[in-house]
């Protein structure tokens, strides 16, 4: 059974369904509020905190992944070069980093206009290019930050797109 075939009759809150998907994959959530879910997602090289929330007002599923980075004052320029690296290789979300909370952040937004509602497939997508552009990124920041290498040089462990398994 695919995740929205048990929704077909339903009109379920978004962050219903974000809660059936996190159910599904057995991952740590908390239903903070009626209109947002935080959870714990374990990627390869680390556990991803990954909030979802529903704005009526704009009508929109807003998605943020966050891990913690806190990167020596001298490497802030080629983070943010890599930042904008990243950013231009992304085609949905995108990177920014919060220096007061030493966060690294991926954000997302679904605008869901016009009474339109998002399917579980829909949202369980939003939710894996998350995780995996984080995954895919990750080593960059962290070689370019601690690694101390050339942003240019750093992008290369994230220039092409690995598919499957070795």
């Amino acid at each position: 059974m695919t995740l929205s075939e048990q929704f077909l009759s339903e009109d379920l809150h978004p962050i219903d369904i974000v809660e059936h998907i996190a159910e599904h994959h057995d991952w740590d959530f908390d239903r903070v509020a009626d209109d947002q879910i935080a959870m714990a997602v374990e990627g390869q090289w680390r556990t991803y905190s990954i909030t979802l929330a529903w704005s009526e007002q704009d009508e929109t599923l807003r998605l943020i992944c966050t891990f913690e980075m806190d990167p020596p004052k001298g490497r802030m320029a080629e983070l943010y070069e890599v930042l904008n690296s990243t950013n231009d290789m992304c085609w949905a979300g995108a990177f920014s980093y919060w220096a007061a909370q030493k966060l690294m952040v991926w954000r997302y937004g679904l605008v869901m206009a016009g009474g339109q509602s998002a399917s579980a497939e829909q949202i369980d997508t939003m939710i894996r290019a998350a995780v995996l552009s984080a995954e895919r990124f990750y080593p960059a920041f962290q070689l370019a930050v601690w690694g101390e290498e050339t942003p240019e040089a750093a992008m290369r462990i994230a220039m092409a797109e690995a598919y499957g398994r070795a």
